[in-house]
């Protein structure tokens, strides 16, 4: 029987409600799946899609698709939806741009997504290391798209910031995961407003980037406050908005307040359009790098039809 999702403080062997039939998948087995397995780890790389217990991992990797993760595989904070282990991070891989862009090659990719752990250790953040990462990809995969998925860079996000813009990425995602009321409890280590301060900075240092940000569904969010913060990323002119249902990794973790519907999710995907995000991914299975790449495809016709009205 299925167990499901209790608050922090409880006990493992609570029974829990079973998931809704919309959210069930598939145990990943395909041929393909194996193959990005065993690339990934030939290559030392690190992959949220495992780390963070992605339920889409059966279907992208059997697609040979995969979102590294850079900068190990412990992070540094502990929010309470995530399944990244928290501890004392390894040393910064020197190989892992490298590897980063073989991966790439191998598998063929016309778009990678790069995201990371959150590295407060080190003095930059790690965003010379996105950096790295992106310039071995330009080197060595010229015709993939790049797509980051970076931390807030706390207390150093302004240098941060510039060095990977200026290394320009196609698309820079940075997820504010919930609503303003829940961070001390969702996401203790970070602060809403310095997020979205980060997403409107990268549009004022370069306005053709793409900017992204995604939330979680399901840890008690009102309507209203999900209206604002799609609010509050309009007005960080965010182009493209990713809402997927939460799922407690482990009985250790935040609990799943509510299931919302297909039919809600599809709802706030046709409010966040009508207030003028280019694109708005909203299912129950949306996460942020989920079908990547089709996506950035979207995003840049949607950009050409908005300027062939101007």
């Amino acid at each position: 029987m299925e167990r499901y999702i209790g608050s922090m403080a409880t006990a493992p062997d609570q029974i829990r409600t079973r998931k809704p039939d919309w959210l069930r998948v598939k145990a990943p087995t395909s041929v393909g799946f194996a193959e990005t397995r065993k690339l990934m780890r030939r290559l030392n790389l690190n992959t949220v899609c495992e780390e963070a217990a992605c339920p889409n991992i059966g279907e992208c990797w059997t697609q040979k698709h995969a979102t590294v993760m850079i900068l190990g595989d412990t992070c540094t904070r502990a929010c309470a939806f995530c399944n990244v282990k928290t501890g004392m991070p390894q040393p910064v891989d020197p190989l892992e741009p490298e590897h980063v862009a073989v991966a790439a090659g191998e598998l063929g990719l016309q778009h990678i997504v790069i995201t990371s752990v959150d590295r407060d250790d080190l003095a930059d953040g790690g965003a010379r290391q996105f950096v790295r990462v992106i310039e071995a990809l330009r080197k060595n995969a010229p015709n993939t798209t790049i797509e980051i998925l970076t931390p807030d860079f706390r207390n150093k996000a302004d240098e941060a910031v510039r060095m990977i813009v200026d290394a320009r990425p196609d698309v820079y995602n940075h997820n504010l995961e919930t609503v303003p009321r829940l961070y001390p409890t969702i996401r203790p280590g970070a602060r809403y407003f310095h997020s979205l301060r980060l997403l409107e900075r990268v549009k004022q240092l370069d306005p053709t980037i793409f900017t992204k940000s995604g939330m979680m569904m399901g840890l008690s969010e009102e309507r209203l406050e999900v209206h604002q913060v799609m609010d509050d990323m309009r007005s960080a002119d965010v182009d493209f908005l990713t809402l997927g249902q939460y799922l407690q990794p482990t009985p250790r973790h935040a609990k799943v307040v509510d299931f919302v519907t297909p039919d809600q999710f599809k709802s706030y995907g046709d409010i966040a359009r009508a207030k003028g995000f280019l694109l708005a991914a909203s299912s129950p299975l949306t996460r942020s790098s989920y079908h990547a790449g089709d996506d950035f495809a979207r995003l840049k016709a949607a950009r050409e039809a908005k300027l062939a009205k101007a």
